[in-house]
């Protein structure tokens, strides 16, 4: 499953983009693993965990909750609340 943060979640996972491997069921076990590959926080960076409580996320390019279903899908899209104008 290929993920690809932003802004936020980008500097918390320390990279924009990976790939995890693994057999997952829902959004939410996918995010787990995330979180468990960045157990240790970037330094500067709030911890995974806390900012993917407050993302709104996309799969395969559609909005997509915690509890959803990840079947065949191939890309996570992580994006933190966004400010500006």
């Amino acid at each position: 499953m290929e993920i690809h943060y932003f802004a936020a979640a980008r500097a918390s996972a320390g990279t924009a983009t990976e790939t995890l491997g693994g057999d997952f069921s829902t959004l939410s076990d996918v995010l787990d693993a995330a979180i468990r590959q960045h157990a240790e926080p970037v330094e500067g960076a709030l911890p995974l965990a806390e900012v993917l409580d407050r993302c709104t996320y996309l799969l395969d390019g559609h909005r997509a909750e915690r509890n959803a279903p990840v079947g065949g899908a191939q890309r996570i899209d992580v994006l933190p609340p966004f400010a500006g104008g």
